[in-house]
């Protein structure tokens, strides 16, 4: 196994030089020798950083030659195919990063032929919004949606590796996906606290929202803020998790975008939410007059005017953006379009309210118990979001009273 210069001169009587990499795999030809394999470079660096992983691959017995790759669209296929057991949306998602972002930049790439260098620099184009091949224009892509889609191709990848189309998955080899401690740290800084008055509404925008709440949105809006289900729970709760003697909701299921049931989004999200006095009160009257189905069954809790799953669209179209603007919680440079954009600014207050001190308005429960009725899957993810909304044991005026007893 060895790096060559490789030297000819062209018909046209140019000389030409390349890099050379000559290794030999553990598969056999038919002199029943060991296959030998020859790769051709432009530059050295990256003849030398093709050498240096095919050995590492070869002792491994994970190389695979690029005869028996396929290309990237191709995996991407298999890819899909192989997730069928997860939700649709989820599925649609995954095709949308190929068809937009993926495919008409690297689909015809080997995956052999995949490099750090080669997906960086497909990287630096989505962020630029340089156009792929045979396009004309292309809008530059947020960091986040680059994070993603890398994501999706890492996935990708880590499918034909087990499909024995490619040795190695070189998103794993990007230094992004191998960030250290204190540059995590610094990314979440960055990112920014979910923040009260910006992303979480206030107290007093609540008590507004809730004041302009009418007809069947009132009980919807008051459960989305007084028990933190998702808009997905919300949208699939059926009459029988609905307990209004005892005051509890169970949350075991969820409607996903094309208003199918299914479980909830993880183990964690199958619960017991408490109902408070007043929306028991408001869902007792709804229930009186629930749109029933075609069956005249009663069914869901918050349905179409026809009883069937209402859609998320028309519940924040017709249902949460009036009422913000009813309410005069409104962006501060437009005062005809609402402050907050979705039904997860309540359920952001409700997890405040959770957290919040009883002494204002809150219910001061612990962290444990926060997450366990948002449904998170662990109490990291609570504590990452919501941990700066704790009250701090090192408020001054429980230092000053602490101080007093032994001054």
């Amino acid at each position: 196994m060895s790096v060559r210069t490789h030297t000819w001169t062209t018909k046209s009587g140019e000389q030409r030089q390349a890099y050379l990499v000559q290794y030999s795999t553990a598969e056999l030809d038919k002199r029943g020798k060991r296959k030998r394999h020859v790769k051709f470079f432009d530059r050295k660096k990256e003849a030398d950083a093709f050498h240096a992983q095919v050995r590492v691959d070869v002792s491994k017995g994970v190389h695979v030659p690029a005869s028996k790759s396929i290309a990237v669209e191709a995996a991407g296929r298999n890819w899909i195919d192989s997730c069928g057991d997860l939700e649709r949306t989820t599925v649609d998602g995954y095709q949308q990063h190929l068809n937009l972002h993926i495919n008409p930049y690297l689909g015809g790439v080997k995956l052999s032929a995949l490099t750090v260098a080669i997906v960086r620099d497909w990287q630096d184009k989505l962020r630029k919004g340089v156009p792929a091949p045979g396009q004309t224009q292309a809008e530059p892509r947020t960091a986040d949606m680059v994070k993603r889609v890398t994501t999706s191709l890492g996935s990708l990848i880590g499918d034909a590796v087990e499909r024995g189309h490619v040795g190695t998955n070189v998103v794993r080899n990007l230094r992004a996906n191998r960030k250290r401690g204190k540059e995590r740290k610094a990314e979440r800084r960055a990112k920014g606290r979910l923040k009260i008055g910006v992303d979480i509404p206030t107290p007093v925008e609540v008590d507004a929202i809730l004041g302009a709440a009418t007809g069947r949105w009132r009980p919807l809006l008051l459960v989305a803020v007084r028990c933190g289900l998702r808009a997905s729970e919300l949208r699939g709760l059926p009459w029988s998790e609905v307990d209004l003697k005892k005051g509890e909701i169970h949350v075991r299921q969820r409607a996903d975008a094309y208003n199918r049931i299914g479980p909830p989004k993880s183990e964690s999200g199958e619960r017991t939410v408490p109902i408070p006095p007043a929306t028991i009160k408001a869902l007792k009257e709804w229930k009186l007059n629930c749109p029933r189905n075609a069956s005249r069954e009663l069914h869901y809790v918050f349905p179409n005017g026809e009883g069937n799953i209402e859609n998320h669209a028309n519940i924040v179209t017709r249902g949460l953006a009036p009422t913000l603007i009813a309410a005069k919680v409104t962006a501060p440079d437009d005062s005809e379009a609402p402050k907050y954009s979705g039904l997860h600014a309540l359920r952001h207050f409700f997890a405040s309210w959770c957290i919040n001190r009883k002494v204002d308005g809150g219910l001061e429960l612990p962290l444990k118990v926060v997450s366990e009725r948002l449904g998170h899957s662990n109490i990291a993810i609570t504590a990452d979001l919501y941990g700066h909304l704790f009250p701090r044991s090192d408020d001054s005026k429980e230092l000053a009273a602490a101080e007093g007893k032994f001054g």
